[in-house]
This record gives C-alpha cells, structure tokens and sequence, in this order.
C-alpha cells in the first residue's frame, strides 16, 4: 500500500513546503527502510510505502509505523502530518515542486494543474500472476471502483470552503490528459499498444502519466487501485484494502471460471464516478448493473460480490464490522464537514492530523 500525506501548519492549517527535512529526518533512527518514505510532486506532500503484506495486521501495522515516523520527524520541524484528501485551505501562490526531471516537465506541460495537484491518495497494489490476468481483472473491476470511492471519500474542502464533492480530490486528479475511468483492453497487447502510441505521441511521458483510477504497476506484478482518497484513520485504509484484495481476487476467480466480463459503457461508468465523487455515501449509488440503488444496498451487495474471497482470506468479520461503522458514523469527508461546521478551519486541522495516527 501506497499512502500520501499533506503537511501542514500546526496554527494556521496552510501547507508547508517542509517534505525534503521531514523525509531526511523520518530515516533516522525511526525503524523505516529505505524507500519506504518518497517524494512526491509538490514540497507539501510526503508519501510512504509499504513492504508486501500478506495479512491485513501486516498492512496495519506497517501504516501505523509510517504514519508514526513521518508524524514525528514533521513535528520536528514545525509542522504535523494530515490524512486528507485535499488541503482544507491553500496558500495564494503555489507550493515548491520536488526538484525532480519529471516533476519539472509537468510543471512545463501545465502548470496550473501542478499548482493545485495537492491531493492525497491511497494507492492499493494487489499481486496478480501475469499482465494478461491484470488486464482481465481490469475490465472486470471498473463497475466497482465508483463504489470504492464514495467510501473512500476524504476531500470535501477546497480554499477555506465547502466544494459540495465527497472526493473533491477525484475531481481535481480527472483534469490530466489520461485519467478517470480506465477504458476496456482487449488483452495484455493491446494495453500496452495504446500507451505506447500515448507516449510516442507525447501526450504522457511514461506510465507513471497514467492517471486512470485502476491500472498496471510498471513497476510490481501488480494491479494498482488508484481510486482512494487517503483515509482518516488506519483501520479505515485497512478495511479497503481488504476490500480492494477481495475484488480483485474475485475478478481473477470469474476469469478462471470463464465468466462473461460486465457490459459497461464508458459514459456510464464516468458518470457513476462523478455521482460517486459528488455524494460519497449520502446519497444513491450506481453499481454494476446501472441502476441507482440507496448507497447502504450497493455496499451490501459489494459485500456479498467479494464475500468468497473475503471468506478465504479470513477478513469478513473485520471488514464487516467496520463497513458498519463506515455506516453508521460517516466517511472522512462526513467527519471532515462535521468538524467545520462546529468549530471551523481549526477544528477540522485538528481532525486530520490528530487522527492521523490513531488504529
């Protein structure tokens, strides 16, 4: 698992561009290995990665040891670490880009988007046996991802406001060149055909350029689910990576059982990802089959589609407890606007940063 982290002013709520200091100082003496702190575009962000997890105390207890460090070595200069989708409020003038070949020709290719690309994900990379099997679990998870976000909605506020979106950050990511929802591949071929003809023509630099919300590690045999804001607390990021795990997990069962593949038309599915964006879990839901349902119907039925691979892992009764809290007490974006409308910017920096570490 992949996470990213703003870092903010303990006072003022702004983003500090402080991300070299903190990652230097959360590599010593504070039990992370190398790479497991990285950089990311912008001075304001720091993202950790995870060793493979097998189980999903691995996954939490790993998260717990990064958040953590990364809290600490902030706190050292002056700054905490934040779980939020978007930044509750920006400076004027941009934040500092990493000084970085590719951070600097994204800057040159449009720099308006670098300027406001300060959001925070969770990035979920799941093993599958070769490339054609990830395409396959590809075409076979798109009618889900939408649901995935509106769970993982984390990112309400926007400049001081409330921008009206759940996952304000999966409107801001769906503005580059090849992001949103990933299109249908024939196979492994064909997915590699159409990036190839991206990048010779000079519309994305490399994989790492393709911002769709579920797609191909270039670097791990993995499928990476993009889809996720960063989530409040850790359990929360656990929970949908079970979640995530069990979906693509039963995507590589209906391949192996020669199940059809979902007949999604792609207006469909990007329109069900703005609904997802805009209401999160408060409203209605379009899953699979095109219909809007009360969202509470679609996370069951979610439920019962990964079931067998929850099952197998030994995951559904943690996740099924805590989908019920998710219920019951709201997304981050809920708490997040609970918080401000109580007590304002204030308190919702308080929210993001003190939960950042908490199980």
């Amino acid at each position: 698992m992949e996470e990213e982290y703003l870092l903010l002013d303990p006072v003022t709520g702004l983003p500090v561009p402080h991300a070299d200091k903190v990652r230097a100082a959360a590599g010593v003496g504070r039990l992370v290995a190398d790479q497991e702190v990285q950089y990311e575009l912008l001075q304001a962000q720091v993202e950790v990665a995870t060793p493979v997890c097998g189980a999903l105390e691995e996954v939490g207890g790993h998260l717990l040891r990064l958040r953590h460090a990364v809290g600490v070595a902030a706190e050292e200069h002056g700054c905490r670490i934040a779980a939020c989708g978007t930044p509750p409020v920006r400076h004027g003038r941009p934040v500092a880009v990493t000084d970085q070949a590719r951070y600097r020709a994204m800057v040159t290719q449009a720099p308006q988007l670098v300027a406001e690309q300060l959001v925070n994900g969770t990035h979920v990379h799941v093993a599958v046996p070769d490339r054609e099997a990830g395409v396959q679990v590809l075409n076979r998870i798109r009618p889900w991802l939408p649901v995935l976000t509106a769970m993982a909605a984390n990112s309400p506020l926007w400049d001081g406001h409330d921008t009206g979106f759940a996952s304000w950050r999966t409107v801001i990511f769906s503005r580059w060149p090849v992001s949103g929802m990933p299109p249908a591949f024939r196979d492994a071929t064909d997915y590699d055909r159409r990036v190839e003809r991206l990048t010779e023509a000079g519309l994305i630099s490399d994989a790492g350029q393709l911002y769709w919300q579920a797609r191909l590690s270039s670097r791990y045999p993995t499928v990476e689910v993009r889809c996720l804001d960063v989530q409040l607390r850790v359990d929360e990021a656990v929970m949908l990576a079970a979640i995530t795990r069990g979906l693509v997990e039963t995507a590589l069962a209906e391949t192996a059982a020669g199940a059809p593949v979902p007949d999604c038309a792609p207006e469909m599915l990007q329109a069900a990802m703005w609904h997802a964006a805009r209401h999160g879990l408060d409203d209605t839901l379009v899953g699979p089959g095109g219909v809007p349902h009360r969202a509470g119907d679609v996370l069951y039925e979610f439920l019962r589609h990964v079931a067998p691979a929850l099952d197998a892992s030994g995951d559904t009764r943690q996740v099924t407890s805590l989908i019920h809290r998710l219920l019951q007490h709201g997304t981050g974006a809920d708490r997040q606007r609970a918080a401000f409308a109580q007590g304002g910017l204030r308190a919702v920096t308080e929210l993001i940063s003190a939960q950042s570490t908490m199980p």
